[in-house]
Order: structure tokens, then C-alpha cells, then sequence
């Protein structure tokens, strides 16, 4: 499919599986070279094709730039940025920036804490790209302590003694993560209270960021003071190497790595209390959706425009929420929505619609049914995406 994207509101409408994610999945996967809705690559392509390929003319900073991404399970994807290669695909990271609401975000209030981490690693890496470095390193290394630890307790000796080379990087790459997943969330902290309140309206409980972490430095959950500043980098390596020492022994004994930030988690409190547990359905719905607003309102006070991409959402939503989204939809310089019913989404968003059914997506009249003329010039790709 090859689709023409204007400014403003876009709104998808079409029945279910029609293919209406699919069209934002794409984008989004240009913003985080993966996907809301699945954890491989595997999915993203046709079933009986070899590939799935994603390409989009974008205009970023009075630069117009052609990316294209070949989607290949089994075997490196590859990127090209204006027809030339990047050596890894990382590094496309932070190019194209995107937030996206979808029902999925329900679990970053009702979910375990995997939800939350990667919600905070991955606008680390849309904010600062670097960090898609530190984040794979770190993964690498706990992947290799993890192994080594499996096979001390009955090796002892060098195997010892390598752990503690492996000690080294894990505190100092956790360090820098820490470090910056604390900014952020001090950073983020301020949208997400101003967002609920916005959502939730005034007189409900104040939302809140807190962090617990393995390394008590890091933090006890307990939410963020203003004008208060997080520790360094340095502190935190230097912390975190402390507390591995620590627990050698219970590492050794259970063959895991049990402190550093992949065993954190992102403290949501509402009021008095945490959001997960107590947070009433509507309540958990509003923290969601305060969360990627905030996001939205973070990236732009950086001076970067977000696409908003909001995936069938408006339909779980009730009148006040809906009201509060759109007003921050409708100052987007550019967002995605999927749909089933049209009706669903407020008339202010619907002013270009297109309507995706049957491998075709036709762009339709103001104010008209859908006539289902298909699109000039769309053609289908090898893939499952345009």
C-alpha cells in the first residue's frame, strides 16, 4: 500500500482486521523498530512472504528524508536513511519520533513491572538515542552474568573470578540506565500530574512518579520531590557494585542476577495510594492515558513534534475523556487514529478520514459515507505494511 499522509488528524475507519493497526504499527515501528502489539518481528510479515518492508518520506527539521526498513525474521533487518545503509539498525532510533495510546496501555498501570520499564526505556531512547547503546550493552551483559551464575556455584574458582569482570560492566552500564531512567521520570513527573488532572478533572487525586529500585540509592518508591535532583551516573555504579557485592552469595546460590534496573519498576501513585491495586477501571484509564499525554508534552517541550498515533482508543473512553484527548489531539502537527465506527471519534479529528477494508484504503469525501474508490496509485508491497 502506498498512502499519502497530511498534516493534522488522520483517521483510519474500517471493520476489525481490516488492516487498520497495521498501518500505525508501521509507523511506529520506524520510531522503535518494534511493535505495541507483539514481541518478534515474526508477526509483521504476510504469512508466505520472506519480508516485510516499511518506507516513509518524512519532513524533520526542514530536511526531507526517505527511511526504509526491511523487516527480515530470521535473519538482521537493514535500514537505509535517503538510500544509504546504516550499519546497525539502531541507529534509525530517535529519527522518527511517535506516541502512541493504545488499549494495551491499560497494563502500564494493571501489568508487572516489564510494562513499566520498557514505558520508560523506550522514551529514553526516543529522547536521548545514545541510550539504545547502553540499554542492548546491559542486556548483554545480564544475559552473560546470568549464564556464568548458573555454573559458579559448582565451578567456583575461575569461573569467580570471571564474575566479577562481568561485576564491573553490570555496574557500570546499570549506572548509566539508572541515572537516566531517574531524570526522565523526575522529568516526566510534572506532565503526568498536570495530564490526569486534565483527564480526571479538577477535584480528583493527584497523580504521581515514584521509582524502587534494587539499589536503595536509586530510590523507595516514593514519589519525586520538586527541585530535589537525582544522584549521578557515578554514585549509582558505585552504588550498584556495592549492593551486587552484597548479594553475591544469594546470586551465587540461585544462579541469578537479582539487583539492577531489570528488576526496578516505575511507582504510579494516585492520591494516597499506588494506582495498581486501587485505582478503580475509569481511574486506571485516566493514568494511562495521562502517561502518554505527558510523553507527548515532555517530547515538545524539547522542542520536537511528535506523530500522536492513537489506536482504537476513542471507543473505551468515556465523554470526558474522549474531550480531553481530542483538545490535545487537535494541536498535533500531525496524528494517526484508528477506528472502528467513525462516530466514535470526535467530530473536530474527523475532517480526513480513510476508510480500510480489503487490502485497499480509499480516502474519503468531507462528510460523505464511505463511496469505497480505491486510493490512486496504491499498490500492494511484500510486506504487511505501507
Amino acid at each position: 500500500m502506498d498512502l499519502a499522509l497530511t498534516p493534522g488528524p488522520t483517521v483510519f475507519v474500517g471493520r476489525n482486521g481490516q488492516g487498520k493497526t497495521n498501518l500505525v504499527e508501521a509507523v511506529g515501528y520506524l520510531a522503535t523498530l518494534g511493535s505495541h502489539r507483539v514481541s518478534s518481528d515474526n508477526p509483521l510479515v504476510r504469512h508466505g512472504a520472506e519480508q516485510a518492508v516499511v518506507r516513509a518520506a518524512l519532513r524533520k527539521d526542514d530536511r526531507e528524508l526517505l527511511v526504509e526498513v526491511e523487516i527480515n525474521p530470521g535473519r538482521a533487518n537493514r535500514v537505509r536513511v535517503n538510500r544509504a545503509p546504516l550499519p546497525r539498525p539502531r541507529e534509525l532510533l530517535g529519527l522518527v519520533k511517535t506516541v502512541l495510546f493504545a488499549p494495551e496501555d491499560l497494563a502500564l498501570v494493571r501489568g508487572d513491572p516489564t510494562e513499566r520499564r520498557r514505558f520508560l526505556d523506550d522514551l529514553l531512547v526516543s529522547r536521548t538515542p545514545r541510550l539504545a547503546g547502553v540499554r542492548s550493552d546491559y542486556d548483554r551483559v545480564l544475559k552473560q552474568r546470568n549464564a556464568l551464575l548458573k555454573t559458579a556455584k559448582l565451578a567456583r574458582g575461575n569461573a569467580l573470578a570471571t564474575l566479577e569482570v562481568w561485576d564491573g560492566h553490570l555496574a557500570d552500564l546499570g549506572g548509566q540506565l539508572l541515572a537516566a531512567r531517574l531524570q526522565l521520570a523526575a522529568d516526566l513527573d510534572p506532565h503526568v500530574s498536570a495530564a490526569y488532572e486534565g483527564v480526571a478533572g479538577e477535584g480528583a487525586d493527584r497523580a504521581r512518579l515514584g521509582y524502587t529500585s534494587t539499589v536503595p540509592l536509586a530510590g523507595d518508591g516514593t514519589a519525586f520531590l520538586p527541585g530535589i535532583g537525582v544522584p549521578s551516573a557515578a554514585d549509582l555504579t558505585a552504588a550498584l557494585a556495592r549492593r551486587v557485592e552484597e548479594r553475591r552469595k544469594e546470586e551465587v546460590d540461585r544462579g541469578v542476577t537479582l539487583v539492577g534496573p531489570h528488576r526496578d519498576d516505575l511507582v504510579l501513585h494516585l492520591g494516597p495510594a499506588p494506582a495498581k491495586g486501587y485505582a478503580s477501571h475509569g481511574e486506571s484509564w485516566s493514568f494511562a492515558l495521562a502517561l502518554k499525554l505527558a510523553c507527548f508534552a515532555l517530547l515538545r517541550a524539547d522542542g520536537e513534534e511528535p506523530v500522536l498515533v492513537l489506536d482504537d482508543v476513542f471507543a473505551e473512553l468515556d465523554a470526558g475523556r474522549r474531550t480531553a484527548l481530542a483538545e490535545v489531539a487537535g494541536t498535533a502537527e500531525q496524528c494517526l487514529i484508528t477506528a472502528a465506527v467513525a462516530e466514535d471519534v470526535p467530530v473536530a479529528l474527523r475532517a480526513t478520514r480513510v476508510q480500510v477494508a480489503d487490502g485497499t484504503a480509499t480516502v474519503l469525501p468531507p462528510e460523505t459515507e464511505p463511496v469505497g474508490v480505491p486510493l490512486p496509485g496504491a499498490v500492494e508491497d511484500a510486506g504487511s505494511h505501507g
